[in-house]
């Protein structure tokens, strides 16, 4: 897979932004709750999804914050992921990552949680090949969840910026989806 360049991902976060401020607008004149309020929760990608979201401007009237959950205990004790799902599945799961956006939605108080996990490498981790990654979006408010499993190629920068240009697409996409 091509190089993820710096502009592509400021794009996505920019994207991203504008498709969730626009609706928190349209929610606000329309007369109904005006969230469209966002949330991170990053292993992998260790803040770089949040980061990318806090480089454009006017951010701050959709990002809540986010939860860098690197450790496995932290993605239980602060995100509260089932520690036996943790022990059972391990870190990098597709359900760990649908915990993880539900968690990071509550703990931040926001409309949406948006959360990476996965093997960047250069060993395996819980017996996922390096590359093997969940990215998992969750609107609580609805129930609404959608997860994608990717298997990308590349050294670790390479992984962690695939990454977090889908996670940040995902999102971008439920949004234009869910939000109406």
């Amino acid at each position: 897979m091509a190089e993820i360049k710096t502009q592509e991902l400021e794009c996505a976060a920019a994207r991203l932004v504008a498709v969730a401020s626009a609706q928190a607008g349209s929610k606000a004149t329309s007369g109904a709750d005006a969230g469209t309020q966002l949330a991170t929760a990053e292993s992998l990608t260790g803040g770089m999804v949040g980061q990318l979201i806090c480089t454009v401007p006017g951010a701050s009237a959709v990002y809540r914050g986010g939860v860098i959950s690197y450790a496995t205990e932290v993605k239980a004790s602060v995100l509260g992921v089932p520690a036996d799902l943790l022990a059972e599945r391990g870190a990098v799961n597709p359900d760990v990552a649908i915990a993880m956006a539900q968690g990071t939605a509550r703990v931040c108080g926001a409309d949406f949680g948006l959360a990476t996990t996965g093997a960047a490498g250069p060993e395996p981790c819980d017996g996922k090949p390096v590359g093997r990654v969940y990215l998992a979006v969750a609107h609580p408010g609805s129930g609404g969840v959608r997860v994608l499993e990717k298997n990308y190629d590349g050294n670790r920068a390479e992984i962690r910026a695939q990454a977090a240009h889908d996670a940040l697409n995902l999102l971008t996409d439920f949004l234009a989806e869910t939000v109406k």
